[in-house]
């Protein structure tokens, strides 16, 4: 049975910079378990190019990748996540917000052109997508140990620590035994798919199960185009609507690169489940077309990006829930026998951002920081520089 020090579940933001920092630390017993394919997580682009249509690829001209989970950051609000991207050598730009915004107030009326206005702070995203903070933090991290297509299933405590269960892609199952678990998955996909034995106090199931997986609910469309048509209308790219089926609408277009519309179903994911995918397409192309002109009937690609039916991301409960920011449950058991043994990493056990990318990263800050602090208290020395915020 393979063993490691330490057993990182789920290879999206949080789990990787746990990875990150442990590999600056000097920290190279670690694997990480990831269901997907590839790494990302909840950060998941698109491209004209069929073969990117539904995660990241280096293979792909990153002016021409496009955002279908979170898109933008805000530095000044949000400085850790800042100082990471820095470090990592990425770009940014502002989002595009100059023009006008369309509106639609209800069913029955046209589509009406108001003056837009830019928010404060700016919204801000990385030149080539959000993916590009994965690929960069993939090359920081040995690709060896990072086991995709791998579904955790089981943590059981043992003599030697704790146990986990894993399923593969084609159904074996495989074992591996660690000295702690990082759980870097939304804490009720944690509660919900994960068994553990013996199990864990009732009141952290239940704050777990309790805590909303943020983006769980929506969904996103993204139509592609040759060039931002509508800028030459003067017209931003923003819309609003209470007609639909999007309700809110960014440009989301890349510097001299391709151009591209986004916004969100408004549609429930219960109703949404039943419609097919083409006719929510349709609609949503009509919608653009009625609030940018003809040119936007007829986008070269779009997608639909359902997170309510990704079942790596969302349980049942998020199909129903609101899908706001909550605040943070415990991260860790404090007593117990699963005390010392499992924390909490993923973006919803953030303090202070809850759900954002700005969250991923401060909660696997922490998690290692206290991972370091209590390895200490057990004698093994460990070289962590974890910068203070």
């Amino acid at each position: 049975m393979e063993s490691t020090h330490i057993a990182i579940i789920g290879a999206g933001l949080s789990g990787l910079y746990a990875a990150h920092l442990l590999e600056q630390s000097g920290i190279k017993d670690y694997r990480i378990f990831e269901a997907r394919d590839l790494p990302g997580g909840r950060i998941s682009s698109a491209s004209v190019d069929a073969l990117d249509a539904t995660n990241i690829g280096n293979f792909v001209d990153s002016s021409n990748r496009f955002d279908l989970g979170p898109t933008w950051y805000w530095p000044s609000l949000q400085p850790q996540l800042h100082k990471v991207i820095q470090d990592l050598g990425l770009q940014t730009f502002e989002q595009f917000e100059t023009g006008d915004m369309m509106i639609e107030r209800s069913p029955h009326v046209f589509p009406s052109r108001i003056p837009g206005y830019v928010n404060a702070p700016t919204s801000t995203r990385l030149l080539g997508v959000m993916s590009v903070l994965i690929d960069a933090l993939q090359k920081r991290v040995s690709s060896a140990r990072i086991v995709t297509n791998h579904t955790v299933r089981q943590l059981s405590i043992c003599d030697q620590g704790t146990q986990l269960t894993c399923e593969n892609f084609i159904g074996q199952t495989i074992q591996c035994q660690a000295n702690h678990v990082l759980l870097a998955l939304p804490p009720r996909l944690v509660e919900q798919t994960i068994q553990f034995t013996p199990a864990l106090p009732d009141s952290l199931r239940r704050s777990w199960r309790d805590t909303p997986t943020w983006m769980a609910p929506h969904a996103k469309y993204l139509a592609i185009y040759e060039k931002p048509f509508w800028r030459d209308n003067g017209l931003s790219g923003a819309a609003r609507s209470a007609h639909g089926p999007l309700v809110e609408i960014h440009d989301a277009s890349m510097p001299n690169g391709q151009a591209a519309l986004f916004g969100f179903l408004g549609v429930p994911a219960h109703v949404r489940k039943d419609v097919p995918e083409n006719v929510l397409r349709t609609h949503c192309r009509a919608q653009l077309a009625r609030l940018f002109g003809t040119d936007a009937a007829t986008p070269l690609v779009d997608f639909i990006k359902d997170w309510s039916q990704d079942s790596f991301t969302a349980t049942a409960a998020d199909a129903t829930g609101p899908g706001h920011h909550t605040q943070a449950p415990t991260a860790a058991p404090h007593a117990g026998q699963w005390r010392g043994r499992i924390t909490g990493i993923a973006s919803e056990w953030s303090q202070q951002f809850p759900g954002y990318l700005a969250g991923a990263i401060e909660a696997a800050s922490l998690g290692i920081e206290k991972l370091f602090e209590s390895s200490i208290n057990q004698d093994i020395i460990f070289k962590f520089p974890v910068e203070k915020k």
